[in-house]
Parts: C-alpha cells; sequence; structure tokens
C-alpha cells in the first residue's frame, strides 16, 4: 500500500475500515438468524448517568448489564492490566501513529486494546439478551437484527447537576468535564466506525433522561425490549 507524503489520517481511516468490515466483525449479513439475541445497546451524552437507566432495566428485564464488566474482559483477552484498558475507554489515543515504508500499521495501543475491547463485545452480544452501555456496541453489533439502540441525553443544566452530585465538582468543572468527555465520545465513535457512524446518529430511540427520569426511561426501553421478544415469538 503506498503512502502519499506520510499522511496518518487516510492511515487510519483504512485501518479502521479494514478492522471493521462485515468479515472482520463475524456478524450475519445475508442469513438472518431467527435465534440471534436481543440486545439493547445504550449510547448517552456525558453526564446522563445511563448506567442507572441500565441497572433498572437489568432488574426489570431479568438480563445482564455490561458496561465497566467489559473492560474487566478486555484486559483479560489482552493479557493486561485492567487500569490500562480504562485509560483508554471511550477516547482517541493522542498517541503519534507509527509506521513503516515496507508494511502497514496505524495501529495505536489504543486500536489495540479496542480490538480486544470489540471481541468481547462480539462475543457478548452474539451469545445472550443483554444490555451493553457505550464503546460503540451499536456499530460492531449492527449486523444482529434484534438490535435495539438507545441513545440517552438530557439538558446540559441537568447533566451539569448530577456530574456536581456524583463527582463534587463546582459548576465551571463539570461544564469543563462534561463538554472534554463528550468531544472523546465522539471522536472515539468517528475514528472506530471510520467516518461511518456518529454518537447520535440512527438509535431508535432518543430518550430525555431530564423529561422522564431513569424510570421512565426504562419503562420505554423496556416496552421496546418487550415488544420486539413478542414478534420474535420468544414471549
Amino acid at each position: 500500500m503506498a503512502i502519499v507524503n506520510g499522511n496518518k489520517a487516510d492511515v487510519s481511516k483504512l485501518y479502521a475500515q479494514d478492522m471493521y468490515a462485515n468479515d472482520a466483525l463475524g456478524a450475519p449479513t445475508e442469513l438472518v438468524d431467527p435465534e440471534y439475541p436481543v440486545v439493547i445497546t445504550i449510547a448517552r451524552e456525558y453526564g446522563t448517568d445511563a448506567h442507572e437507566i441500565g441497572i433498572a432495566l437489568q432488574e426489570r428485564l431479568g438480563i445482564p448489564l455490561y458496561d465497566n464488566e467489559l473492560l474487566i474482559r478486555a484486559a483479560r483477552r489482552s493479557d493486561t492490566v485492567v487500569d490500562k484498558v480504562a485509560s483508554y475507554d471511550e477516547m482517541v489515543a493522542a498517541e503519534m501513529m507509527t509506521f513503516l515504508p515496507d508494511r502497514f500499521d496505524a495501529r495505536t495501543t489504543a486500536d489495540k486494546l479496542f480490538e480486544s475491547l470489540k471481541q468481547v463485545i462480539l462475543d457478548v452480544g452474539s451469545s445472550e439478551s443483554c444490555i451493553i452501555i457505550g464503546r460503540l456496541s451499536d456499530y460492531i453489533l449492527r449486523d444482529n437484527p434484534n438490535l435495539i439502540t438507545v441513545y440517552v441525553t438530557a439538558p446540559l443544566a441537568e447533566r451539569v447537576e448530577i456530574v456536581q452530585r456524583r463527582r463534587g465538582l463546582t459548576e465551571a468543572k463539570a461544564i469543563k468535564l462534561i463538554k472534554k468527555m463528550q468531544r472523546n465520545r465522539e471522536l472515539f465513535y468517528k475514528r472506530y466506525s471510520a467516518g461511518k457512524r456518529k454518537l447520535r446518529q440512527g438509535k431508535d430511540l432518543v430518550i430525555n433522561r431530564a423529561l422522564f427520569g431513569v424510570e421512565g426511561c426504562c419503562e420505554i426501553i423496556a416496552t421496546a425490549y418487550e415488544l420486539k421478544m413478542r414478534e420474535l415469538g420468544r414471549m
């Protein structure tokens, strides 16, 4: 592969496209598996504390919730420490990409660790009905015909209040953190979907936590799950 003028952005994009080709994902594309599990993926704006909604869903539906557990499994798969995986969680590394003229390798440490995380998401998302929080799971599992994709949002003021309460920050510091982390998530989606998916894009449900609260959000998502299960004849 020729690299003109050391174009790192192009190399990164090509690598990401290769990583997420349908063959690499190993998910069904032409033949639909009627037994494929119903999986709920929850993307979220930073500060909405969608984990609370996930816990409520887990209790309501009786299916497992995967959030930080994904990082633990990814660390085991990559034979590294959890802290190292967590340091790249839903972020794009600031490392400089390196590659040599005689080979193509634009992978940073973050890319390699994300590969482990992706495989964990594929494993759990193809083996059981479950709830998965973030980590580009809606894109990774996009070929699952029984996928329900959710985006949890809330006005900035509501998210600032939640972050202040959870982290004990001033309003100014909470706003700064929210903006930084939200930007990281958006860049994460862009990089690892090769620019094909945005954080807010293409979700089945967009739910305002400030309007519906945790229980209301849980009720809406659970209803969608139960409707899908009935459609498949599993309830």
